[in-house]
């Protein structure tokens, strides 16, 4: 491992808006894609943060590249997005999961990976959310009916509407008619990125215990993915 490395943040439309100056001492890249958290570890990544990923023209994030980080004693975080995805599934193998999203795939209330989905801009355009993602439409439309904006007919029919569109065709104005409620949906806060300025401060305070090494079985496919990055694996 390289000395003085900053935790590395793999994060995209989850944390658009928010002021990363604010998270002094990470290191930001893309949303992670096959490979990426081997490449930060290669480069000494003490912690990984892992809030976006991508997953429908680039292969996912391997799980076992997760393991592999945890095998070194490499803390990994997940939230929000990916992140609550592949963390709910490896939190057995001590991978830290965080918010409230991670908490409904890791107790099965929710199951369905598309439910954080979205379209967003490129990294130009600072990976700008395109659509909103079901979490954010199912907790945004309980706010606006818990506020009386919304009567509970119109709440079910606009739930209904939202959970019938795909990601990339989920946005408001697919989903409300009325532009006064339209725009109070616009401006909710998202759950999203609520629970990825969680983890941020997680990490930014190292508020969080490292694994304790273990063994890993270094199958063909990850030694096969090492070699491709020019990579060499460690071992604890």
């Amino acid at each position: 491992m390289i000395g003085n490395a900053r935790p590395v943040v793999f994060a995209g439309p989850s944390i658009f808006g928010l002021d990363e100056t604010s998270f002094a001492g990470l290191e930001w890249r893309p949303p992670a894609a096959r490979g990426a958290i081997l490449a930060a570890l290669a480069g000494g990544a003490p912690a990984i943060g892992l809030i976006d990923g991508v997953y429908e023209h680039e292969p996912a994030i391997w799980h076992k590249e997760i393991l592999y980080a945890l095998s070194l004693g490499v803390p990994v975080l997940g939230a929000a997005s990916m992140g609550a995805l592949r963390a709910a599934e490896c939190a057995a193998f001590g991978v830290v999961g965080i918010g409230g999203i991670f908490a409904e795939y890791h107790t099965g209330a929710r199951t369905a990976d598309a439910d954080v989905a979205v379209l967003h801009a490129p990294a130009e355009l600072g990976h700008q959310p395109l659509t909103v993602a079901l979490v954010d439409a199912e907790a945004t439309l309980a706010a606006l009916l818990a506020d009386g904006a919304v009567a509970w007919q119109g709440h079910d029919r606009l739930l209904a509407r939202a959970r019938q569109l795909h990601f990339t065709q989920r946005t408001w104005a697919a989903i409300c008619d009325d532009p006064g409620l339209r725009a109070r949906a616009e401006s909710w806060p998202s759950r999203k990125t609520e629970d990825a300025r969680a983890l941020l401060e997680m990490l930014r305070t190292g508020q969080f215990s490292a694994p304790a090494p273990f063994e890993l079985n270094a199958t063909g496919y990850l030694t096969g993915l090492a070699r491709e990055l020019g990579i060499r694996l460690e071992r604890p």
